[in-house]
């Protein structure tokens, strides 16, 4: 039964509302909405939509990672409580407060009523439920545990959202002064200094060293700011475009690897992303094949994801799973040894979850050792480079004086 939005004004009071609703066909939908006593005033079918989503992407089709978490945890509840999966979509309809969300879960469940699996139902709207929350839930309906697989659904997305919130909440605070170092060093080059300067030109007196190296930078930046502008831009752009070439972007990624601080941060969010994920397709049933080539999509760095396919490869032939990603010396040897404890031992899922727990403490030590130590840095290199100007200003000063003595 297919799903249909509407608007409709209600003839009593003349206020406009909003919802969806299912009925047959269009005619039929607008038929309950009039035996209701609403003029209907629009009324669209609501179709699947088409293309493929990141499952870190912030733009879900409307539908943002919060909401998405809340709206798996809340049917994880109902369906717990006792709930058929038709009933609980028909109470997350009435309870959801994004439009978007409440037409996305009557789609969902108007392909249920016609006797689609909720997996496969979910694969109409693939930006909101990407490949990987899909392949979850088909897993949590083999083995008869969707209710548990989609509470671990809901807190592995919570967890990840945390993860990036983190991340990019330290890197605000160092992102903001210098910004606001390079907008007030601008200023003071462009603008106070040659206007200050100027007045000791005019006494044709001999200006310092580092008067007239500050002199000559300020030109320079008055002149080449603009050309330098448009020059980086470009520069940016043209990146970017190289960094659709596959081929390209895989030594990109290497390289970056091998930063000294950046290198070890991105390699910590790459490893705990891909232990946690795979920990929960393990944990619902996944085979282990089968949950490599999904892990894959995780794992942002090109190196680490062609070190993870490699690694299904050899899995497929027989290797064990800390072997083949021990082999390509790209993850954490933490990571390695944890697999290869949980293979012995029989507890692959425990030993994944607990290489993802640590390597997202890591990763929260390490941003706050770089953001406590970039934060000093940053403020001591905008002090000295305004204490260079304010000498640069101050010893003309100083020059009339002994020469007035």
């Amino acid at each position: 039964m297919p799903g249909f939005r509407y608007e409709v004004v209600e003839q009593a009071s003349g206020k406009t509302l909003r919802g969806v609703l299912e009925a047959d066909n269009a005619r039929l939908a607008r038929q309950q909405l009039r035996e209701r006593g609403l003029l209907v005033t629009g009324l669209d079918e609501i179709v699947a939509e088409s293309g493929k989503g990141s499952f870190l992407q912030r733009q879900r089709g409307g539908v943002s990672l919060a909401q998405l978490a809340m709206l798996t945890r809340q049917l994880s509840t109902l369906l717990d409580a006792g709930l058929t999966i038709e009933q609980a979509l028909q109470v997350l309809i009435e309870q959801a407060e994004n439009p978007r969300e409440s037409e996305v879960v009557a789609a969902v469940r108007s392909e249920i009523m016609a006797g689609v699996s909720l997996s496969k139902a979910l694969a109409n709207f693939p930006r909101v439920f990407p490949e990987l929350y899909r392949t979850l839930v088909a897993a949590g309906e083999e083995s008869g545990k969707l209710p548990a697989v989609m509470r671990r659904l809901a807190d592995y997305i919570e967890s990840s959202q945390q993860l990036r919130s983190k991340v990019m909440l330290a890197m605000i605070y160092p992102a903001i002064i210098s910004g606001v170092s390079v907008l007030v060093v601008s200023g003071l080059l462009t603008y106070v200094v040659p206007q200050v300067v100027n007045v000791f030109q005019n006494t044709h007196q001999k200006l310092p060293l580092l008067t007239r190296a500050l002199l000559g930078l300020s030109a320079a930046v008055k002149v080449g700011a603009l050309p330098f502008i448009i020059l980086l831009a470009l520069a940016v752009f043209l990146f970017a475009r190289a960094l659709r070439n596959e081929a390209f972007r895989l030594r990109v990624d290497r390289a970056v690897l091998t930063l000294p601080l950046a290198g070890r941060l991105i390699r910590t969010i790459n490893t705990a992303r891909l232990a946690s994920t795979l920990a929960i397709l393990v944990g619902s049933g996944v085979p282990l094949l089968g949950a490599l080539q999904h892990v894959a999509g995780v794992v942002v760095n090109r190196a680490q994801r062609l070190a993870v396919s490699e690694a299904a490869k050899q899995v497929r032939e027989g290797v064990s799973l800390s072997r083949a990603l021990g082999a390509s010396k790209i993850f954490p040897p933490v990571l390695i040894h944890l697999i290869a404890s949980g293979e012995a031992s029989g507890r692959l899922e425990h030993m994944l979850e607990r290489a993802a727990a640590q390597q997202s403490q890591e990763l929260e030590t390490r941003v706050a050792t770089l953001t406590g130590l970039l934060e000093p840095l940053l403020i001591l290199a905008m002090g000295g480079v305004v204490l260079l100007i304010v000498m640069a200003i101050l010893m003309p000063v100083f020059e009339m004086n002994q020469l007035i003595k």
